[in-house]
């Protein structure tokens, strides 16, 4: 059996093939290098993963591990490697970064733009193998273009800046039971602001009939493609994965569309596009 895992801060999807083509996914709580020890993500997979894989164990052992996680830098990538290998004793264990995950997912062993919409963004040109170029991502201050942070900063500065119409910052001001001032407090002065405005940024998705929004956020996308996308060859099919990028999809579309780029795929999840990429790796049952 292979096990297949992409993970965020948030949460990790793991996904078991058996060697018969058999299919169980789980979750358990995000594992990132870089807030966590190698004994705390050892112990996350032994008590939250293997009690929900147990009954299955009596298939085979597993044979391989595929490991795709936020932060795993090439410097932090041992101490995922060393956790995985300690519960998983008689595995091989393969860990690359959430990036290469999603270029994977999206686009196989093809060339192309990979892309990730979630609360973050980040892209990479991949040559059906590895990264060939990356324009840095910057994080939701400085970058993030695309993302679920990036667009809720946008949306909140330009409500509560009386840039659309008081109807709608009523409306959302209402909806969200909040103020300027529990705006302030979440982004400026608690942890994971970039959290915080990614969750009120489904705001506009709610209402991306209002034509203020649809701007909005038309714009917002557009300003990935002309801060990221147009530095990558322009004859590449672009893939993404994310909420942002499969709940926005008909607007992401007409963008991608208006500057002449062609749209590889769509996914909401990148564990899908894994699945049948590591199906090669599976030893067929006799």
């Amino acid at each position: 059996m292979i096990l297949i895992a992409d993970s965020g801060s948030t949460k990790t999807h793991w996904c078991l093939l058996a060697n018969n083509g058999d299919v169980n996914e789980f979750l358990t709580d995000g594992i990132n290098p870089f807030f966590q020890t190698s004994d705390a993500m050892q112990n996350s997979i032994s008590n939250q993963l293997l009690p929900q894989m147990g009954h299955l164990m009596w298939v085979g052992p597993v044979t391989n591990v595929f490991f795709y996680g936020a932060g795993c830098t090439p410097e932090k990538i041992p101490f995922v490697t060393r956790a995985l290998q300690a519960v998983f004793k008689k595995a091989q264990v393969e860990v690359n970064s959430d990036m290469l995950g999603a270029a994977r997912a999206l686009l196989g062993n093809n060339e192309g733009v990979a892309c990730i919409l979630g609360t973050g963004s980040n892209s990479c040109q991949y040559d059906g193998e590895k990264f060939v170029k990356n324009v840095p991502a910057l994080g939701f201050i400085l970058g993030d273009e695309g993302s679920g942070a990036v667009l809720g900063k946008r949306l909140v500065a330009d409500l509560l800046k009386n840039q659309m119409s008081e109807e709608l910052k009523e409306r959302f001001l209402t909806q969200y039971n909040t103020s300027q001032a529990d705006i302030i407090e979440n982004v400026y002065r608690k942890p994971f602001p970039n959290r915080f405005l990614a969750k009120l940024s489904k705001f506009a998705a709610e209402n991306i009939a209002n034509p203020q929004i649809y701007a909005l956020v038309y714009d917002h996308f557009n300003q990935f493609v002309i801060r990221n996308l147009k530095q990558y060859p322009q004859e590449l099919p672009v893939g993404f994965v994310g909420s942002i990028a499969y709940y926005y999809r008909e607007v992401l579309e007409k963008v991608l569309n208006d500057n002449g780029i062609t749209l590889a795929n769509i996914l909401q999840d990148p564990i899908d596009g894994l699945r049948d990429y590591h199906k090669k790796d599976l030893i067929p049952t006799e």
